[in-house]
């Protein structure tokens, strides 16, 4: 009898022997890897193998894995009733919450077919691949809110993707791993923290140089393109620094990286699609991201004014939480399990990643567009972002963890989202009336 991973290998022509090579488990395999898979469910071949013809058959074997193998697929019915909304004009606080919730399980599938892609690829590629696609949702949403000009949208929703995993994801993990683990002493390898740790501070500063350029200003100094070109070439240095990050993690120091707890009670895992088809998926499911993303940036206004809610406390709270929930839950069963590595991994990984990555990319590609993103996040946003690394660099300084400071970095998020609820500065909608040199007395300087 046929079983998937059979079908995957009928698919690229190849035999069993494809699997004798390097593989992805015998590569690194990150914390983000394994977060998700815990969202994952196994399929039974049984429902596909009396299926007459190969090619039906191969089909609906892959259709099973990619859209039934996840344990959020109730969700995936929010996407066309996103779609139906927007076409037959609903509310368009509808249209955000439906694509907002279309999103949760599509930043989950894109993770299981990137590490699919892995399988055949080595784990060299798979890591690139990784890296690239980790925070694709994340990615994707700032990349439409540039190309609309909305760079407050852009740069809250960074800013949260960062903030949710650093007090969050952490503060949770750290919360329920020490209730659960209240007899055992709760220890991590500090390495990986440091070099985290390490790049987000190298960010920070970073983010902070446009800042405090503007206020070193003198008054009537006109400093927007000197500050613009600064951020440009900051963002030029975060990223050498995140691509040497990536080199650093697959090539010469791999084995800080990998998860110790990964084998102890899991077998060798296997391809269940072929490549091919993992790449048809990823690239049609990267559509569909790119599809409710810019609904998401079109209506958030509109879900802002009818909801009574901030647009800065929707985007930096609302849905860095909606779009990587079930990353965010898994992270949380490792703690549960005393696997603080693995969750320190998918905090820590996923905000350098935004950081170092998704950030200056933005800035990059803004400059291509012509469009004037910078690294000036305002005072309120810079000062939050500083706070919360010092904060979780102290946290996370001796090694060990006990529930006590997972209180405080959740009481820390909820004080920075009790600040942003009430946070009703309006920021300009688009780019055509920045300001060309005049210095903002609120809100973001775009």
């Amino acid at each position: 009898m046929e079983s998937a991973g059979e079908f995957s290998h009928m698919e690229n022509g190849e035999s069993k022997a494809l699997m004798g090579k390097e593989s992805w488990n015998n590569g690194i395999k990150t914390a983000q890897n394994m977060s998700t898979s815990l969202m994952r469910k196994k399929s039974d071949p049984m429902l596909v193998s009396r299926v007459r013809f190969q090619m039906l058959r191969q089909f609906l074997a892959n259709l099973q894995e990619v859209i039934l193998g996840t344990k959020l697929a109730v969700l995936f019915p929010a996407i066309p009733l996103a779609i139906a909304a927007d076409f037959y004009k609903f509310g368009r606080p509808w249209i955000f919450a439906l694509s907002l919730l279309g999103l949760t399980p599509l930043a989950e599938r894109v993770s299981f077919l990137t590490e699919q892609i892995a399988y055949y690829t080595g784990p060299t590629v798979g890591g690139l691949l990784n890296a690239t696609c980790g925070n694709a949702t994340e990615l994707i949403i700032a990349l439409f809110a540039l190309y609309r000009s909305k760079i407050h949208v852009l740069k809250y929703s960074l800013l949260g993707s960062i903030l949710s995993n650093l007090l969050l994801v952490l503060g949770s993990s750290l919360l329920c791993g020490g209730l659960a683990n209240l007899k055992k002493e709760q220890r991590y390898d500090r390495k990986q923290a440091d070099v985290n740790s390490l790049l987000l501070l190298l960010g920070l500063l970073c983010h902070m140089l446009p800042l405090m350029f503007r206020y070193a200003a003198a008054p009537g100094i006109f400093i927007a393109d000197s500050n613009l070109q600064l951020s440009r070439a900051s963002s030029i240095v975060m990223l050498v620094a995140y691509i040497g990050y990536i080199f650093f993690q697959l090539k010469t120091h791999r084995q800080i990286f990998e998860s110790q707890e990964e084998d102890e009670d899991e077998d060798e895992e296997k391809a269940v699609i072929g490549f091919w088809s993992a790449f048809s998926w990823l690239v049609g499911m990267t559509l569909i991201i790119a599809l409710l993303s810019e609904y998401v940036v079109g209506t958030i206004e509109a879900a802002s004014e009818s909801w009574g809610i901030s647009i800065s406390f929707i985007s930096i709270i609302l849905i860095p939480i909606v779009g990587n929930a079930a990353e965010h839950a898994g992270a949380i069963i490792f703690a549960f399990k005393n696997k603080l590595d693995i969750s320190l991994g998918v905090a820590l990984g996923s905000a350098t990643q935004i950081s170092m990555f998704a950030v200056p990319l933005c800035v990059i590609v803004g400059w291509i567009m012509g469009i004037q993103m910078d690294l000036d996040f305002s005072l309120l946003e810079t000062g939050c972002l500083a706070l919360t690394i010092l904060v979780v660099a102290f946290t996370l300084q001796d090694g060990t963890s006990h529930y006590m400071k997972g209180i405080v970095l959740c009481l820390c998020y909820t004080a920075i989202a009790a600040c942003f609820f009430v946070h009703k500065i309006a920021a300009p909608l688009d780019q055509t009336n920045v300001n060309m040199g005049h210095k903002p007395s609120s809100g973001f300087s775009a």
